[in-house]
């Protein structure tokens, strides 16, 4: 056992300079408040931060050029009004068209599909 210890101290003496250096590395790059991998996490939050600050951007550009045509053309509300909410004169009928693919599933078992 004394030999043991003896061989620690001597290995922690001879290499103390590296083993300082090695924990300090340790200590800046993973287990520190400002180490490398939260500066990289970060680093990935600001871009989608800003990916979505240039979405609403955009939006808001649109949305204020339809504001403008709302406040010019009193026939542009109509426009809007048809396109996003489904609004309707009484005398019309709407129809929705999806893109989306429904799977086909037959209700009864002896009905086939062609």
């Amino acid at each position: 056992m004394v030999k043991f210890t003896g061989h620690i101290f001597y290995f922690l003496s001879r290499f103390k300079y590296g083993l300082a250096i090695f924990f300090g590395i340790l200590l800046i790059g993973v287990l520190g408040e400002n180490s490398l991998l939260k500066y990289f996490k970060n680093r990935y939050h600001i871009e989608e931060l800003d990916a979505e600050i240039k979405y609403y951007e955009d939006r808001y550009q649109r949305d204020m050029e339809q504001l403008k045509a709302i406040q010019r053309d009193p026939d542009a509300m109509t426009r809007i009004a048809r396109e996003r909410y489904f609004m309707k004169k009484d005398n019309e009928d709407i129809f929705v068209l999806s893109d989306d693919n429904q799977p086909t599933s037959n209700i009864f078992n002896d009905e086939t599909t062609e």
